[in-house]
């Protein structure tokens, strides 16, 4: 008997794109692009679709033995990194093989030994789909036999089709296809489908969330970050930098654009009433962080910000920073509870960094006691000291991009 033989390949599964409609096209490619992006690192592969999937192998050179075959744990590496390209809802490593009902049978007595080795488990169930309607046996009868083959071949295993430890599926198309596992994705929509925004980066745990949440509704990011060395330490700008290559695993290629706020931020300090300081110092903030993103093609400004999580972000103080940006300001977390944000920022693998004490600008210059409920008065009152056109053009000048 002639020993078995499977090609392994991922299987990419898509959700949101499937409703599109006409635009459904357009989505598809993007994700395609942006899994073959994210993916160059572990080698070459051919990623083509099947209805509402996408299929990922090597890409082989004759003579040659698969990419996954000469690594087996590399495999688990590119599917970790397909669940992290937005536009995937889940993924499975999968054996690929032609042949018969006999065919499947062996292969799949191969496959449960091969789960079996790395896991104790005992119950199980088979799920069949039969897409090759030529093929003699259908989904339940598929089932039923290869139930019965494997507990053949182990008799302490069990079915159980409501509390299984493991289910074998099986898929019988063009070729024929055994999986397990299916690794969840982070869902949402391929970042590049939905315009570019210009992301306000601190060195805390919200603003990478809010970056991470409108990549996933499609969103190109870039990121700008406000530096006041000496009173910011280079260790918190390494931290940020840091906390973008981390965005970047989600939202790909960005640029950060580290701007000198040092000078700025004292012309602030000392001219500026401390009880509106920060909100002064965002509306600046807000008016560079328009003009380096009109520049780099940016159409909305992103914040951190959260409903009355800190003074400056009251609704008059909102109110007030808005009005300095003729881009939309997008705040994905305004009505999110900082419990609920640290646990997407722990999931998204951003919260230890985030965490690590190295305070940037904001914190420094802080007032004691800021105003909550700002108004127009007040705020014409705080700026009437400061040449605000000049310090915008100022921090706009001073800039240093880092390509992430």
């Amino acid at each position: 008997m002639e020993p078995l033989s499977h090609d392994t390949v991922i299987l990419a599964r898509m959700g949101e794109i499937a409703l599109k409609g006409l635009n459904r096209g357009k989505f598809e490619h993007q994700l395609i692009t942006n899994l073959g992006y994210r993916l160059r690192e572990f080698g070459k592969f051919r990623i083509f679709q099947s209805q509402s999937r996408l299929w990922i192998e090597p890409n082989l050179v004759e003579g040659e033995e698969s990419l996954f075959a000469r690594n087996p744990e590399l495999a688990e590496q590119v599917l970790d990194a397909v669940t992290q390209v937005f536009g995937v809802v889940s993924a499975s490593i999968v054996w690929k093989f032609s042949g018969d009902f006999e065919t499947i049978a062996s292969q799949t007595i191969e496959f449960v030994r091969s789960l079996l080795s790395k896991k104790n488990l005992r119950r199980f169930k088979v799920e069949a789909k039969r897409g090759d309607k030529r093929f003699p046996l259908n989904s339940p009868e598929i089932c039923t036999e290869i139930g019965g083959r494997i507990l053949d071949a182990f008799p302490e295993l069990i079915v159980d089709v409501h509390e299984p430890e493991f289910i074998v599926y099986i898929e019988v198309r063009e070729n024929l296809y055994i999986y397990s596992e299916k690794k969840l994705g982070h869902r949402g929509l391929p970042v590049g489908t939905a315009g570019k925004g210009m992301l306000l980066l601190s060195g805390g745990i919200d603003s990478p969330v809010a970056g991470y949440m409108m990549a996933s509704r499609g969103m190109q990011l870039d990121a700008v970050y406000f530096h006041s060395y000496p009173y910011t330490s280079e260790r918190a700008k390494e931290k940020v930098v840091d906390l973008a290559k981390l965005v970047s695993h989600y939202a790909g290629r960005m640029n950060l654009y580290v701007v000198d706020f040092t000078e700025i931020q004292l012309e602030l300090y000392h001219n500026s009433p401390q009880d509106m300081l920060t909100i002064t110092m965002r509306r600046v903030m807000m008016q560079i962080a328009e003009g380096l993103g009109e520049k780099a093609g940016a159409q909305c400004l992103i914040t951190g910000e959260s409903l009355g999580q800190v003074a400056s972000q009251t609704v008059e103080a909102l109110k007030l920073t808005n009005e300095v940006a003729s881009l939309p300001v997008f705040r994905p977390l305004i009505g999110t509870d900082k419990d609920d944000t640290i646990s997407i920022a722990r999931k998204i693998g951003t919260f230890e960094t985030s965490i690590l004490p190295y305070e940037d600008c904001c914190t420094v210059f802080v007032a004691k006691h800021p105003k909550t409920h700002p108004t127009r008065k007040d705020m014409d009152h705080a700026e009437s000291k400061l040449d605000i056109p000049a310090l915008v053009q100022a921090g706009i000048s001073n800039v240093e991009v880092i390509r992430i």
